[in-house]
């Protein structure tokens, strides 16, 4: 495991939370001493994620999705838990299919089923990735979020993409995650999480070192 992200993410952690101190545990779970107690109190990460395989744009076909790789990134720097989201109903495998369907959906606000379910409630802070597709999260991951109690929750975005950034999804995550607290966002170009693995983990791990300014 990486020390120096960790170590940047308890600040980032002592920011919202007012802890004074904080150690890494063998699990994914971050224990940190409050000021207004002396009592240990456990602060649990948990690293959500939507992503696809199969043919994609800049990349082709593909095994992994470029969020997972990320998702995968993350938890291995923070310690973190991972939970992919994932549709009842797979979208198709080649591109021009896949696009059809989303735009579809996006287009009627739809609310794909997803596969299982995750306590978010049990956790403390949330990475949330997802691929771009077109200025917005994908479906299946507004289902996900909508089921959930987001209120004291520390959300964090994350998205991967070929040139449109976040493209402003970080308040989309906020509107649906409400009472939680979000944080800046990261965004990795596909191509890089998938042909330049060094290079995108640097910016993870640069991205954790700055969520506490």
């Amino acid at each position: 495991m990486k020390r120096k992200p960790f170590l940047s993410l308890g600040l980032f952690l002592l920011s919202f939370f007012g802890v004074i101190s904080c150690v890494r545990a063998k699990n994914p779970e971050i224990k940190i001493i409050n000021n207004d107690s002396d009592m240990n109190a456990e602060k649990k990460v948990l690293v959500v994620f939507f992503s696809h395989t199969g043919e994609n744009y800049a990349v082709g076909h593909i095994e992994k999705g470029n969020t997972h790789i990320i998702a995968e990134m993350i938890a291995d720097e923070t310690g973190g838990k991972l939970f992919e989201i994932v549709p009842e109903k797979a979208y198709p495998a080649a591109y021009n299919e896949c696009i059809d369907v989303a735009k579809k959906e996006q287009a009627a606000q739809a609310r794909p089923a997803v596969k299982g379910d995750v306590d978010v409630e049990n956790y403390d802070v949330i990475f949330l990735g997802y691929p771009n597709w077109w200025g917005d999260m994908p479906m299946p991951v507004y289902t996900f979020l909508e089921k959930h109690d987001w209120a004291g929750k520390t959300v964090i975005p994350f998205c991967t993409h070929e040139g449109s950034g976040l493209s402003g999804t970080e308040k989309r995550v906020a509107g649906v995650c409400k009472g939680a607290a979000v944080g800046k966002g990261l965004a990795v170009k596909g191509t890089t999480a998938q042909h330049s693995g060094d290079q995108a983990r640097k910016s993870v791990v640069s991205w954790l070192e700055r969520l506490n300014d």
